[in-house]
């Protein structure tokens, strides 16, 4: 048995508090010195493992059976444990109920009806990009990259525009964490029970109208059960948890890459040039800012079985974070890994949506609405300016990018 395992943690090499807002500003250098000097890190005051290296990152993900995803993926006391899945749905569930779930789910996602929604996702980026373009200035999160996914998530689901603000609103509760604050907020505790309210409300009426949204197809998909051998379909309970997931991992983390990659392409103006040159560079430009910066900067697994990294073994039942934007920086992977350098080929290596079983459903969709809505930006602008002064980040243990981000365009 290690040090690390009898309590003596690591503190005293590297401070690592994932709720700290001084990390959230800019975690990337304390993940350097996590890779170099506790590459296997372990917390004793909080009780949890994190692992920094590209190669470790990638096996947990990989590694289904001694990491489980079945008491959450957030640090969060009240999110982990054995209901996590009644608000992350499958990300919270093992094999073979997280399979059971995620087959009947893909029936209403497949990448058809994915690809379908590329004309309505491209009205729906120049109805809001237009309207910034006549303003001039703005909040490129409130009055764009805020809009759009939740826009796109709402079409998916049916959810009129009306409602549209009230969801996004209580997506942000969910997420946001002040200063000193280890677990969920009332606010969030209160938003949850608006957006499950809401979702049973909208599958109930649903029911005596299918229409072709995602709702209708949910409610009425059905696979073979692979034990009984009879159809099965989704509990209203397991509808909510999903909805409740897509209004969050839907809708917030492409907010996120949507300004992540406007930010990082004006803190690196030749970066910037290449894509106002070259429209063609821009799933270039996503994938980088995937990287370098990406939406998603860690989640949690259970340690279902004693398993080691390296040297060390993590003892059964204790927590590890799988801390994806660590691995995305790796220098033994990535060439000039601190650098934004839009055009690499970074396509094997990504860590950004997870590997294995649990690879993210909405991959596809993320990357759809990043390029069209990145696309429209470019071919409109001959430049932009940032007011930082006024930029405010996000302040949340899983997510990283910005609440607010003002700023000045000048038009072609």
């Amino acid at each position: 048995m290690t040090d690390t395992a009898t309590g003596t943690g690591m503190e005293h090499l590297v401070p690592f508090d994932p709720y700290a807002y001084d990390f959230h500003e800019d975690p990337y250098p304390t993940y350097a010195r996590l890779r170099d000097e506790a590459p296997v890190y372990y917390n004793a005051e909080m009780n949890f493992w994190a692992l920094a290296k590209h190669s470790d990152v990638r096996t947990g993900f990989r590694d289904c059976v001694n990491l489980s995803n079945a008491w959450g993926v957030s640090m969060d006391p009240s999110s982990y444990g054995p209901d996590a899945h009644k608000s992350m749905s499958f990300l919270a569930m093992d094999d073979p109920k997280h399979m059971r779930i995620r087959k009947l789910v893909s029936k209403g996602f497949t990448p058809r009806r994915v690809n379908d929604l590329t004309d309505r996702i491209t009205a729906l980026t120049q109805q809001h990009w237009d309207r910034c373009l006549e303003m001039g200035e703005f909040d490129y999160v409130e009055d764009f990259a805020g809009l759009l996914p939740m826009d796109v998530v709402s079409e998916l689901l049916g959810v009129p525009e009306a409602d549209r603000a009230f969801l996004r609103q209580q997506s942000d509760l969910l997420l946001h964490r002040e200063e000193g604050v280890l677990d969920i907020p009332e606010a969030a505790v209160y938003a949850y029970i608006e957006l499950h309210k809401y979702y049973t409300e909208l599958i109930a009426e649903r029911r005596n109208n299918l229409g072709e949204d995602l709702v209708s197809a949910l409610i009425a998909a059905e696979i073979d059960d692979d034990e009984t051998g009879e159809k099965t379909s989704l509990t209203e309970d397991e509808i909510v948890g999903f909805m409740v997931l897509m209004v969050v991992a839907g809708n917030e983390t492409t907010t996120k890459l949507l300004a992540n990659a406007l930010y990082w392409a004006w803190r690196n103006p030749a970066e910037l040039a290449k894509v106002i040159a070259d429209e063609d560079m821009v799933p270039d430009w996503t994938e980088e800012t995937l990287r370098y910066d990406n939406s998603t900067q860690m989640v949690l697994r259970k340690v279902a079985a004693d398993t080691t990294f390296g040297d060390i073994t993590i003892p059964e039942g204790d927590r590890v974070l799988l801390l994806v934007g660590s691995a995305n920086r790796d220098d033994e992977v990535f060439d000039n890994a601190d650098r934004y350098q839009i055009g690499r080929d970074c396509s094997q290596a990504l860590m950004s949506f997870g590997m294995g079983t649990h690879f993210c459903l909405g991959a596809h969709l993320a990357r759809l609405e990043s390029n069209i809505g990145l696309s429209e930006v470019v071919r409109t602008i001959k430049s932009v300016d940032i007011d930082m002064d006024r930029a405010v980040r996000v302040h949340s243990v899983n997510v990283r990018g910005f609440a607010q981000l003002p700023v000045k365009v000048q038009v072609r």
